[in-house]
């Protein structure tokens, strides 16, 4: 017997959302191959007109040109709005500034700030002796640079090297106070999480949009792995899903496309407005749910005359 679904979430035939907005999120490819994908990605999503796209930076700033050519193009070549991560990691005051300035003169008015990973090996994060130790001085180096917008992280379950969760939302506290715009979660799958993280958010004095992270799972296996390294949790019901899937792409889609679009679909009746899609370089799951969530490209009005 099943149990009936709780009034506050909509099925699945329930009216489109009105008013949805969307940013979506890219890496900078390393061939030329993976620069075709995600330059067929990028043009596969433009028509659909996301508030911006944002284009991630490496561990230790290993994608660091990579990004800014990404960044450079996408200004150059498409209609869209443009957003680069940059991160505390493996540089100084003076060259994170010269980074921020180069896409200022470019025309790059968007940075998501953010502390970054260690590189491999390295056993931690350790602060570059001379650079910005956090997010939070990191964002308030950039506001003296420049009037950027900036996108900060949010984490609903806690990043996984604070050392508690009020610790964690107090530091996201600091980054919004030094002049963040908003706030972009991890990825999470149960609602559930976001909401109560949200409870917690509006409590502590955060009035900045907090947008939900969503990531389309395309590979079960791949996502159970890294969510124990970033401590998002994964449920125990999403393997049930993916169960005996491995050998058969194209079903994995389907469920992947119905999972990411049912939650989608229920914050959405919560009056969540902005959504941000962790694309992985991948157009159409994303292109998809949001075709479900009701944002489309502008219909062609030409009247056809015979």
């Amino acid at each position: 017997m099943s149990l009936p679904r709780p009034l506050d979430e909509p099925a699945i035939a329930a009216p489109v959302p009105s008013g949805i907005k969307v940013s979506f999120e890219f890496f900078p490819p390393k061939t030329e191959k993976m620069q075709q994908s995600l330059w067929d990605c990028v043009k596969r999503l433009e028509p659909l007109a996301p508030r911006f796209v944002s284009v991630t930076y490496g561990a230790g700033g290993s994608t660091r040109e990579r990004t800014h050519e990404t960044v450079a193009r996408i200004r150059r070549e498409t209609n869209l709005e443009p957003a680069a991560h940059l991160t505390c990691v493996g540089a100084s005051k003076a060259e994170i500034d010269e980074v921020a300035q180069r896409y200022w003169d470019e025309g790059i008015r968007h940075i998501v700030a953010l502390r970054g990973d260690a590189p491999e090996g390295q056993g931690g994060y350790r602060p570059h002796p001379d650079g910005y130790a956090y997010a939070a001085d990191l964002v308030e180096g950039l506001k003296r640079l420049h009037d950027f917008e900036i996108s900060v992280a949010a984490y609903p379950e806690a990043h996984p090297d604070a050392p508690s969760a009020q610790f964690d939302l107090d530091n996201l506290k600091r980054k919004i106070d030094a002049g963040a715009t908003r706030a972009i979660t991890q990825y999470f799958f149960d609602v559930d999480v976001y909401r109560r993280f949200m409870d917690r958010v509006l409590a502590a004095g955060i009035t900045v949009p907090v947008v939900p992270g969503i990531l389309p799972v395309t590979n079960f296996a791949q996502v159970v792995k890294f969510s124990k390294v970033c401590g998002a949790t994964v449920p125990s019901w999403m393997g049930t899903l993916f169960e005996g899937l491995d050998d058969d792409p194209e079903t994995r889609k389907l469920v992947a496309a119905t999972l990411a679009m049912e939650q989608c679909r229920t914050l959405a009746a919560d009056g969540v407005e902005h959504f941000h899609f962790y694309t992985l370089n991948r157009a159409d799951l994303a292109f998809a749910i949001c075709h479900i969530l009701g944002v489309r490209a502008p219909r062609d009005t030409a009247v056809q005359t015979a």
